[in-house]
């Protein structure tokens, strides 16, 4: 009987230990502002640009993040690398609204819309420990009977204090790759 009831205990907390470390994944929420300083390999529209804000909303199933790019000058006649990579040519805008990803780690494919047309791809993937969102992109289409493609891979992970988000971004469009880390600080 002893034996049985000291099972029991150990399942039971083995149980309680299991739950306790079980990963939550972090929550991105809030509005946060470019720290240019900080941040390394910008592109020339954030690096003109007055400020860039991102608004994230964040909830179990979607996330979603609203880029704003305000005053400045354009570059390079404005565009983008196609991740909403918060370029507005400074006039004020993201690129062509909010970016929504679901959370469940499925694709999610639409026409893009715009100028350029073709078709977006988007997938959202949790790092295993909960830490780091990795949220890539993928446009393409044909434009002009040209072929094109942009990927955006961006890496979020919150500090300790979950005042500074970071985010690490590899792009590549028929410009050629980019790598930079943007550094944002809760509004």
């Amino acid at each position: 009987m002893k034996r049985v009831f000291l099972t029991a205990g150990l399942i039971a907390a083995l149980a309680l230990v299991v739950l306790a470390s079980a990963v939550k994944p972090g929550n991105f929420a809030g509005t946060w502002a470019l720290d240019k300083a900080k941040s390394q390999g910008l592109s020339p529209g954030m690096m003109n640009a007055d400020s860039v804000t991102w608004t994230i909303t964040q909830d179990d199933k979607t996330i979603s993040i609203d880029a704003k790019v305000t005053g400045g000058q354009p570059a390079g006649g404005g565009g983008g690398t196609g991740g909403g990579g918060g370029m507005g040519g400074g006039r004020g805008m993201g690129m062509g609204g909010p970016r929504t990803y679901n959370l469940d780690g499925k694709e999610v494919t639409s026409d893009a819309g715009g100028q350029m047309g073709g078709s977006n791809s988007m997938k959202a993937t949790w790092s295993s420990d909960g830490a780091t969102l990795e949220l890539s992109s993928v446009r393409s289409g044909n434009r002009d009977g040209q072929e094109f493609k942009f990927t955006t891979t961006d890496k979020l992970s919150l500090s300790g204090d979950g005042k500074t988000l970071t985010v690490n971004r590899h792009s590549e469009s028929p410009r050629g790759t980019q790598d930079s880390t943007l550094v944002f600080n809760k509004q």
